[in-house]
């Protein structure tokens, strides 16, 4: 649980000093590829920190440096590929840049890496863009999946649209309260000084980012 409070203070405090939206991460999901809401390689990043690609070319959209692709494949999570966009030296453009894989920097010549250092839950939006939001994960689509992961092992996933998914983490909001780390949580986040109120809005607006499961039906 220490990943999802240090993500929810991440989040926290990128709304008071940066709002841009976030170029994401991909994954494939049942032969699909979608965008993916999600950073699952910053909880392996956190405890390896001399691991996290370097050389990639940083923005205030792509404050993470990189681009990781996941698959979810036999009931299970892996990584496929990690990329990283360089300055194209060989352009005449000076503004030019190239994507190149860092996987084998990362993990060496591993091959099916299963992302078990990961229990949580993976956001998948999908269709029409419904509202822009210029902060981090903030805009709403048309359609999500919500997928629950335990350590590295796919256990179930729900189907949303977004009216429903704005529901849903309500419902999801009101069962975290119920928990000791939305106490503990909650008072990290009032030593910013911030009010109950704003706290409880942000916290439901981004549960998803910060619980380990699907909580409530």
């Amino acid at each position: 649980m220490k990943y999802f409070l240090t993500a929810a203070l991440s989040i926290f405090f990128c709304l008071k000093i940066c709002a841009t939206a976030q170029y994401p991460d991909k994954i494939i999901f049942n032969g699909k590829e979608y965008s993916l809401h999600t950073n699952p390689l910053e909880i392996y990043f956190e405890k390896n920190p001399d691991k996290r690609p370097k050389g990639g070319v940083m923005s205030t959209a792509l404050w993470r440096g990189y681009v990781a692709t996941f698959e979810v494949r036999d009931s299970q999570l892996f990584i496929k590929d990690i990329q990283i966009e360089y300055w194209d030296t060989t352009s005449k453009k000076s503004h030019d840049t190239k994507w190149k894989s860092v996987l084998a920097e990362v993990f060496g010549e591993y091959k099916n890496i299963k992302v078990d250092w990961l229990t949580g839950l993976l956001v998948l939006p999908y269709g029409k863009l419904v509202n822009y939001v210029h902060l981090g994960y903030g805009s709403t689509y048309e359609n999500y999946f919500l997928l629950e992961i335990n350590k590295g092992d796919y256990v179930k996933s729900k189907q949303f649209n977004y009216k429903d998914y704005e529901i849903f983490k309500d419902k999801q909001f009101e069962a975290y309260k119920q928990t000791d780390e939305y106490k503990d949580t909650k008072a990290k986040l009032r030593k910013d000084g911030s009010t109950d109120e704003f706290i409880d809005n942000f916290l439901r607006s981004f549960v998803t980012q910060y619980t380990s499961k699907i909580l409530t039906d």
